[in-house]
């Protein structure tokens, strides 16, 4: 059964035909249709942990202050402006009133076009409850909103005469009331109650404050408008002392005054607001492109940014960087990194975090922990490039881990490192997809000015931001946040030159050719079938693989465009990338040709993969570079003693030891064509590399180590899973379930049951004997009626319920159990005793 169908059982309380007044929130929430509840635990879904039992428990959750301060920090400015209004309005507040706060003396249309909406938004979410003539805030926001000296109110208002005067002498009020020209009272309260009644009647007001001296007026001009608190010294001025005799401004404390909050109103014109602000901000346009030239943007930076992480991750074939003992990357590692890929270090950590949210690389568990690529990197390699884009960007936009914290400090003063705790900020997702979803509210081709979609998130959640911050300091991190994501959109392609693109607003699931309701992405695709659809539309963008190159005579080859992976990775062994770009270059050095040879490649092998995928003939200096390099490799050979050199030509070893920069290496001869090594065979061959030779790795049988560039991978990881913020959405089905539990528990919470004949205590369960508990379920059975049973199950646990029995037989009952919205069957001795119902209220 869907929310829609639930809807027309809604049970709505009427008295002669008329629903009366709520007197609680509990009342308002139970006046609600179904789908008026589903509404409000799907904007609250805190709500539904775990499912209340009825009606009076879910006001009772709606009202704690963790539940609320989170209602509250998900409303727009002008709704959160609308509730702080309601916070300084008298309780209850009636509409006229509210308008009046929000508009003031001269009246707004805009606001009074907008303030309907607010009004229905703070019902819907429980934090304004009542009709238009007794419109109530929940309690604790109020408590949360309206001024005090310990939490100013954005609205700049302070306490009212009665709050303020609360502590002052019955003497003292009455000179305030005698030099505000009233007549003197018998007690306190009426004396508050007329000075009160002299601040808002705008016309005594205006005559009061026509006697003010001009010094008096220019002191409520600097308070009007908050904050409203000023410290006087022990003897005042004359205009503070006109003013303070008047009670315009009362003592708070011997050297601070405040100014009143219906003095305050009355100045402002009736205004609560300096800037009310109804409409929220529209993005403006900073420079329209041909959406041809945007798409072609993005597709270029799509494709360096597949570049950029598979040349990250190749890099680390034979394992990375270590992990560090508080986890993440050194600060040495990721300068390095950043220079391997020629960006800045926060670029570098971009990239980084982008892999490891795609689950391309991970720590590898190993005592001597160490970063490595994973199993899944080997799998991305295969895909085609557009499959590959839509697998790193579709992370990206769930992930909550922000690579932009990197280099900042976490609360205790600890540096946060890439890759490592600490960067998960739950409010990320939202930001990104806000930020795209606002881009694609402009026309296709149309670049946004930055300034202005920051300017309408601050609208929209004014009050939201990052865990463990302060107000101000949490607006920032959202700004920030923003920020990133428009430089990351632009680094990974979904945007091009500031423009969002086809393939990203596919991936966001928009319309492609206007984003007519960019606010409301929902339309039922799923995220697998929307990054199917951006691949397609980005695959002909992308730039076609070649499978040659172009040899040139200063030993550089020219990747015309990106190769076809074999070719890629062959020539990656052959030769150091140089340039990137368009084009790539390629160049051809002794360490590389070196390098192709110990992979297990001879010369001939290499003459015949470069004639083959050049289209110009193979350059004579490259080919002389390939047989000198061949010719001396291998002439030495490196082995295990704990290391030795051996050598046919005794001369070369000769050469070798008389050489002063071997001399860290602790060679000797030990025979006249070997010589014994003090190191490793690994440093050994680094170190007679770096003296000029060609050394060639040997096994313990004698024969040449082929030095397969075999990659290094973890064992099996799972990408990170986002960090939430708070308990997921409902869906419908959820939903459904929930309202339905709802109000069959508090159906059966407010049935009105006949009294027992023993009375019981009130909240406890009904006692009656095991033959009454009998005859009553069986009369019930009978006629169809339902009752009031208390009932013990196995645990031990006591629950009320309202069934009707359909059947009684070998010591159970069984019946429609209203308070479970089902059919169920209970052992007679687990039943503490049964009451009939009033009326028939099920």
């Amino acid at each position: 059964m869907g929310i829609g169908e639930l809807d027309r059982e809604a049970h709505v309380p009427e008295a002669d035909g008329a629903v009366a007044a709520p007197r609680t929130l509990a009342e308002a929430l139970r006046a609600r249709g179904d789908e008026g509840l589903a509404a409000l635990l799907r904007a609250r879904p805190d709500l539904l942990g775990p499912v209340p039992n009825d009606l009076t428990q879910l006001a009772t959750r709606a009202g704690t202050r963790g539940s609320v301060v989170r209602a509250i920090e998900r409303l727009d400015r002008f709704s959160l402006q609308t509730a702080e209004a309601l916070a300084v309005a008298p309780d209850p507040t009636p509409y006229p009133v509210l308008l009046g706060l929000l508009t003031g003396d001269e009246g707004d249309p805009e606001i009074e076009a907008a303030l309907p909406g607010a009004v229905a938004l703070l019902r819907e979410q429980a934090l304004v409850w009542g009709d238009d003539e007794r419109l109530r805030l929940v309690r604790t926001a109020r408590e949360l909103l309206a001024p005090s000296a310990q939490h100013p109110s954005p609205t700049g208002l302070g306490p009212t005469v009665a709050e303020a005067t609360s502590g002052m002498s019955p003497g003292r009020v009455q000179e305030i009331i005698a030099a505000a020209g009233l007549t003197s009272t018998h007690d306190p309260v009426s004396a508050v109650a007329g000075l009160t009644a002299l601040f808002t009647d705008r016309a005594r007001m205006g005559e009061l404050l026509d006697t003010a001296p001009p010094e008096a007026l220019a002191v409520l001009d600097r308070l009007v408008w908050g904050p409203p608190y000023g410290e006087v010294t022990a003897n005042p001025a004359p205009p503070v002392r006109w003013l303070r005799d008047r009670g315009l401004l009362l003592p708070v404390s011997a050297r601070t005054m405040v100014l009143p909050r219906e003095v305050a109103l009355h100045l402002r014109g009736g205004r609560a607001h300096r800037s009310p602000e109804p409409l929220p901000p529209e993005p403006s346009v900073q420079r329209d492109y041909r959406p041809q030239v945007v798409d072609s943007a993005a597709a270029g930076q799509a494709y360096v940014a597949l570049a950029t992480v598979e040349e990250l991750l190749k890099s680390w074939d034979r394992g990375g960087p270590p992990v560090l003992r508080a986890g993440g990357l050194a600060v040495r590692d990721l300068k390095r990194i950043a220079a391997a890929l020629d960006v800045s270090e926060p670029i570098a950590s971009f990239w980084l975090e982008l892999g490891y949210a795609a689950g391309l690389l991970a720590s590898d568990g190993e005592a001597d922990e160490r970063y490595a690529p994973t199993p899944a990197y080997d799998d991305w390699l295969d895909l085609p490039p557009a499959e590959r884009w839509a697998r790193i960007v579709t992370p990206w936009l769930a992930a909550t881990r922000t690579s932009g914290l990197v280099g900042g400090q976490d609360a205790k003063g600890r540096t946060l490192s890439a890759l490592g705790p600490e960067l998960d900020r739950s409010s990320a997702p939202e930001v990104r997809h806000r930020v795209l979803h606002l881009l694609a509210t402009l026309p296709p081709g149309a670049a946004a000015d930055p300034e202005s979609l920051l300017a309408r998130l601050r609208w929209e959640r004014p009050l939201r931001g990052s865990e463990g911050s302060s107000s101000a300091g949490a607006a920032d991190l959202r700004t920030r946040i923003a920020r990133w994501t428009l430089e990351e959109a632009e680094l990974l392609g979904l945007t091009g030159r500031g423009a969002l693109s086809g393939p990203a607003r596919a991936l966001l699931n928009l319309p492609l050719a206007e984003a007519a309701s960019a606010a409301d992405p929902g339309g039922g695709v799923e995220p697998s079938v929307a990054a199917t659809r951006a691949a397609t539309l980005l695959a002909p963008l992308l730039p076609e693989a070649v499978d040659h190159v172009l040899l040139q005579a200063d030993l550089t080859a020219v990747a015309p465009g990106p190769l076809r992976r074999p070719l890629a990775d062959a020539l990656g062994v052959l030769a150091d990338v140089e340039s990137k770009g368009g084009a790539t270059v390629y160049r051809f050095t002794p360490g590389s040709v070196r390098r192709a040879l110990d992979s297990g490649q001879t010369a001939t092998d290499l003459h015949d993969f470069l004639a083959k995928h050049s289209r110009t003939p193979v350059p004579q200096p490259l080919a002389y570079l390939i047989d000198d390099v061949a010719r001396r490799h291998g002439h030495l050979k490196v082995g295990a003693a704990s290391a030795y050199v051996r050598c046919d030509d005794d001369t070369v070893l000769g050469e070798i030891l008389a050489d002063r920069r071997s001399a860290p290496l602790g060679l000797r001869r030990i025979a006249p064509t070997v010589l014994a090594a003090q190191t490793d065979p690994v440093s050994l061959l680094d170190g007679l590399r770096s003296l000029g030779y060609a050394p060639a790795a040997e096994s313990a049988e004698g024969d040449v180590l082929i030095a397969r560039a075999d990659a290094y991978r973890t064992s099996a990881r799972t990408a990170p899973v986002p960090v939430p913020e708070g308990p997921p959405s409902p869906d419908r089905t959820l939903l459904g379930a929930a309202v339905r539990a709802i109000r069959a528990g508090d159906r059966a919470a407010t049935a009105v049951r006949k009294e027992p004949a023993t009375p019981t205590a009130a909240g406890t369960l009904p006692r009656t004997s095991a033959a009454e508990t009998l005859a009553t379920v069986q009369a019930a059975a009978m006629t169809g009626s339902a009752v009031w049973i208390g009932y013990v199950n196995a645990e031990g646990a006591a629950s009320q319920r309202v069934i009707a029995p359909v059947r009684v037989e070998g010591g159970f009952v069984t019946g429609y159990d209203h308070t479970a919205d089902e059919v169920r069957t209970y052992p007679l001795h687990r039943i503490t005793g049964v009451a009939e119902l009033a009326d028939d209220q099920v």
